[in-house]
């Protein structure tokens, strides 16, 4: 079975594909259209005062921390909003963010600083920066009288830019817009949200990413969640709940326009299956969170069956002894998030319901505009509904999403 394609490493002061979208002009407008033009060259001002790898690691923690609580800040109307893009737009921390990695690569410190300790700064800020560093479960009071379900999501970064820059990504608004919140369910149970996000760059996956950020919510016996939800982007006018994943990537380029190609590098490879499975409890998801859009259980697999050369596509579960192919969210960084949290949840004998839900693709107006009443219109309704799903699975018991489950 081939291993994925090794990934070039990037070397810490350069620049990166993805960072050099910044200079277009609509990262520029949707950075002055939001207020969040002022983050990069703020924080690159500050690390010009750091006089110490120390003092430099506290300006990006501190930093990368402050832009993300500034975004879902933002998102849930607890500031007033600057500029004219709508509250939950995800593109503003995305662009800011990059404003601030390109601005640590070039950064010139009056002290000697090595490649890796400037790559360690660099994933601080993405840790930091994306909600990653606070994703558990402050343990309940041993006497509280009601039940406070908790809910672990993800959301991911905007994508496909060079098809159109100005794309934003309804799993990343619906991160910022519900993490740290408190809702009640259509069943009167109140549940919690912690939300992070993650980039659309197979390197940060092939990095442990997904396991360092995840392995506390879906581990610790007093901080777990109760329930976890990994979204992305999917398919136009529907959503998609996504029955099996696979260990497979299919080599699409992600935002550095980078390609990956081989079975998904993880941990002990030598105990990885080829397929990991949702155990969201589907069957009240379809019943009840119907609405906007369409909602589908989709178990679709591509495989080479055992002993077969060609990969074909059916309807799961996957056929015993099968090499993955795709998973039902394809063979990109979605299907991928999806294996990997479900595999850990495996390996790490968490029993709670988790799975993947691909939102509908969020579409523009006519036109060429940054942002118009169609793009603000369905991302909200898009937001609406995936909230009502997570709503139904909180309430909702796991089910068994192994193949050989009746």
């Amino acid at each position: 079975m081939p291993a994925a394609t090794a990934l070039p490493q990037a070397d810490s002061t350069t620049v990166t594909a993805e960072e050099l979208r910044l200079d277009r002009p609509v990262p520029t407008e949707i950075l002055s259209r939001s207020g969040f033009d002022t983050v990069a060259p703020a924080f690159a001002a500050a690390l010009q005062q750091a006089q110490s790898y120390a003092a430099a690691e506290t300006t990006v923690t501190q930093q990368g921390g402050a832009l993300w609580q500034r975004a879902v800040d933002r998102a849930q109307g607890k500031t007033p909003l600057t500029g004219d893009l709508s509250k939950e737009d995800d593109r503003p921390l995305y662009w800011a963010r990059l404003g601030m990695t390109r601005a640590l690569r070039r950064w010139q410190p009056s002290f000697a600083l090595s490649d890796a300790e400037r790559t360690t700064l660099l994933k601080k800020l993405e840790t930091y920066s994306r909600g990653q560093d606070v994703m558990w479960f402050e343990p309940l009071p041993p006497n509280q009288p009601w039940k406070l379900h908790r809910v672990l999501l993800t959301g991911f970064d905007p994508f496909q830019l060079d098809s159109d820059i100005r794309n934003s990504n309804p799993s990343g608004s619906a991160a910022l817009a519900f993490d740290g919140k408190l809702f009640l369910s259509s069943q009167g149970h109140f549940f919690r949200v912690e939300a992070a996000t993650f980039p659309v760059r197979w390197r940060d996956f092939a990095d442990g990413m997904v396991e360092k950020t995840l392995a506390e919510p879906v581990s610790s016996p007093l901080r777990s969640a109760d329930v976890f939800v990994t979204v992305s982007q999917g398919r136009v006018g529907r959503f998609d709940l996504e029955r099996y994943n696979g260990a497979w990537r299919g080599g699409a380029p992600d935002n550095e326009n980078t390609a990956s190609t081989g079975v998904v590098p993880v941990d002990d490879p030598s105990t990885q299956p080829q397929w990991s499975w949702s155990t969201l409890g589907y069957p009240q998801i379809l019943q009840s969170a119907q609405g906007t859009f369409p909602v589908y259980s989709n178990t679709t697999v591509t495989e080479i069956p055992a002993g077969g050369t060609q990969a074909v596509s059916r309807q799961g579960p996957p056929s015993p002894g099968s090499a993955a192919r795709a998973g039902g969210g394809g063979d990109f960084l979605s299907n991928e998030i999806a294996y990997r949290a479900t595999l850990l949840r495996d390996r790490l004998g968490y029993d709670k319901p988790g799975g993947h839900v691909h939102t509908p693709v969020l579409q523009f107006g006519s036109g060429s505009a940054v942002t118009d009443a169609t793009l603000v219109r369905n991302r909200q309704n898009i937001m609406d509904q995936l909230l009502k799903i997570i709503d139904i699975a909180v309430d909702a018991p796991a089910v068994c999403g192994k193949p050989s489950c009746p």
